[in-house]
């Protein structure tokens, strides 16, 4: 069974593409999205196929990815449609002469090096997606004359919590070592995030950031190595929940579905320029709380194991990095899923495909 098969993921897709937000504004538009194939894009993408499927929005998706193959698998295509076209366009390349001659309505930038071990073995390519690959996708939107744009930003930018906040409203910033090899993520998406404004200014783009939680769900990569990740994983497998540190880490997460359904409150109706925490209070847990849950659940033990040199050097040195969430929920949304329920959902589904 694909994913795109499962009736409780379709649950999910339906929940958010039934959201009571202005969907008008995107009919009949054409939306290109990098990093399609990603937890956040892909799900979105299969939002956005559900308007087009209930209710004849006419929504032209252009889903840009390494793989034209890989992007036709995940959707269940063999081919381009009337209204879904897979361009390979690698963001850090010059803009596929196959996307030059489309343009864009709204361009949302997604694509990013996303978890531990990619920041340890690809330090430059993490950098380079969220900067180069920012820029020429900031350049196609302001020639398309887009009438916004979406750059993916995370909790990460916040840094390390200095003691003197409880939680990370959109004004604070910690601290960050960038002199490390793991600071490359965090520094460039805080760079990208300022060349966002400075296209706002040179090339009037409107632009709206959304910064992403520590998200999950069944979407989500084989290859991601992320802690939370790693814990679904051995969920699914019916193994013992492998934990790599003595898990105080607070952490503020997202399951995707409330994480897409907070981007596109943002793409709607955040103000131009802003950036938006994407969490709920319910969410936030320590890592050694949320491997016992999913324990719990599967009915396995938690097991220590110290971490190689590779994998530790990806590892984020903040321990408590929750997000304050008012000034997104001020624009009218709210999270369906809290951290039980999204990782136990997350679990059934990946047991079933």
């Amino acid at each position: 069974m694909k994913l795109s098969e499962n009736a409780k993921y379709l649950e999910d897709v339906a929940y958010v593409a039934g959201l009571d937000i202005p969907w008008e504004k995107l009919n009949g538009k054409t939306v290109v999205l990098s990093g399609a194939t990603g937890l956040i894009g892909s799900f979105l993408i299969d939002v956005l196929q559900k308007r087009n499927e209930k209710n004849a929005a006419g929504i032209k998706i252009v889903a840009l990815g390494r793989s034209k193959e890989r992007i036709y698998d995940r959707f269940g295509i063999s081919s381009d449609n009337e209204y879904f076209k897979a361009i390979t366009q690698d963001v850090n390349d010059d803009i596929n002469p196959e996307l030059s001659d489309i343009k864009a309505d709204y361009v949302l930038h997604l694509a990013s090096n996303t978890h531990p071990l990619q920041y340890s073995t690809d330090p430059i390519g993490t950098v380079i997606t969220n900067i180069i690959g920012l820029k020429n996708m900031l350049d196609y939107a302001a020639d398309s004359k887009a009438a916004r744009f979406v750059f993916a930003s995370s909790v990460e930018v916040y840094g390390e919590n200095r003691g003197d906040t409880e939680y990370f409203a959109e004004d604070y910033l910690g601290y960050i070592d960038c002199n490390t090899l793991r600071a490359g993520y965090p520094e460039s998406k805080r760079a990208g995030e300022a060349l966002c404004q400075a296209y706002m200014k040179q090339k009037e783009l409107d632009v709206v950031i959304p910064r992403l939680s520590r998200t999950y769900g069944p979407s989500m990569l084989k290859s991601d190595t992320k802690a939370i990740s790693q814990f679904i994983k051995k969920g699914v497998d019916s193994e013992d929940i492998i934990l790599k540190s003595e898990g105080t880490q607070l952490y503020s997460y997202s399951y995707v579905a409330d994480a897409v359904s907070g981007l596109l409150y943002c793409l709607f109706l955040g103000k131009s320029g802003e950036a938006y925490n994407i969490a709920d209070p319910d969410s936030d847990i320590t890592l050694r709380d949320m491997a016992k849950l999913i324990a719990e659940y599967t009915g396995k033990e938690v097991v220590f194991e110290i971490p190689d040199a590779t994998e530790a050097a990806g590892y984020s040195k903040a321990t408590k990095a929750i997000l304050d969430s008012k000034k997104l929920k001020g624009l009218g949304w709210s999270a369906a899923y809290d951290m039980k329920k999204g990782l136990i959902r997350t679990i059934d589904v990946l047991r079933e495909i």
